[in-house]
């Protein structure tokens, strides 16, 4: 992925500075009989035998937690202080339990909150939905960190994928999508400039704008492939460089066939599962399209 710009203030999240996310309130760590089981737990496995670096005898623990569910999604740890003084182990220690969880997509780090249990995202592949109203949907609060938007001319990729000459005019939209203020996903998308001629036409949701000017999508096609975070990416989704990312390709259309946006998004793969529901052959598939 080439160089990404400086990002700019975001006018649906409020002012941010370059290259930062916004600050979000922290959610409180675990706490009472949840603090004990964790304190606990971590003092039995240090007492063992086992020979396992302790590092990853820190991290052994804390993904049993998880999956026992003591600790829960969305959930804060202990700072590394709190779990430095005790287990007796090094900061340095705990940082690098911290870092296996976070490349394992077990725990998630929020710029100037701390470290939480992640949760996960179930996005179905069968559903036209837009981010906005999918984030608000699962009782998120979705925003944007603007990097650029711009009237400017196709590449050649564009113009083939929207139909559009290599001459004419479409709208280009580079942002991070964040939810609860964490950036789960890095989108470009492209519409042309006939169907939307200004940037101002878009705050937060682009299908909003879309369907406010009378051009509802009504069915897309979408193609995924796995990748590693290039260094760029990974400071804008605040994840350690070749982190797995899931790169997305989308064309929707009219329901006359006429293609009107073209994304590209690489998004975490430590937040989020496509999921594809299956028929028997012959079987007629669902459609569901939902359009915020």
């Amino acid at each position: 992925m080439a160089n990404l710009p400086t990002p700019l203030p975001t006018p649906d999240g409020g002012a941010s500075p370059a290259g930062r996310l916004p600050r979000t309130k922290a959610v409180s760590a675990a706490t009472g009989s949840t603090r004990e089981v964790v304190y606990g737990d971590l003092r039995a496995a240090l007492r063992s035998a086992d020979q396992t670096p302790r590092y990853l005898q820190v991290a052994s623990v804390f993904r049993s937690l998880v999956e026992r569910g003591v600790l829960r999604a969305g959930e804060a740890l202990p700072s590394e202080r709190d779990l430095s003084t005790v287990t007796g182990l090094s900061r340095v220690t705990v940082r690098r339990a911290v870092e296996t969880l976070l490349r394992e997509g077990v725990l998630s780090r929020r710029h100037g909150s701390g470290t939480f249990v992640a949760r996960r995202i179930e996005q179905p592949l069968s559903v036209l939905a837009g981010f906005s109203e999918d984030m608000r949907n699962r009782g998120s609060r979705p925003g944007s960190m603007w990097i650029s938007k711009a009237l400017t001319r196709p590449s050649p990729k564009e113009a083939m994928a929207l139909g559009v000459g290599p001459d004419e005019q479409v709208l280009r939209l580079l942002r991070v999508r964040t939810a609860d203020d964490e950036p789960l996903a890095i989108e470009t998308a492209v519409v042309p400039a006939s169907i939307l001629p200004s940037p101002d036409l878009v705050s937060t949701s682009l299908y909003s704008a879309l369907t406010e000017k009378g051009f509802r999508p009504a069915h897309g096609v979408q193609r995924l492939h796995a990748a590693l975070a290039a260094p760029d990416e990974a400071s804008l989704l605040m994840i350690p460089v070749g982190s797995a990312i899931l790169r997305i390709e989308r064309r929707a259309f009219l329901a006359n066939g006429r293609p009107i946006e073209f994304t590209t998004s690489s998004y975490r793969g430590d937040r989020y599962d496509f999921v594809a529901t299956l028929g028997g052959q012959g079987a007629e598939p669902e459609q569901e399209d939902r359009i915020p």
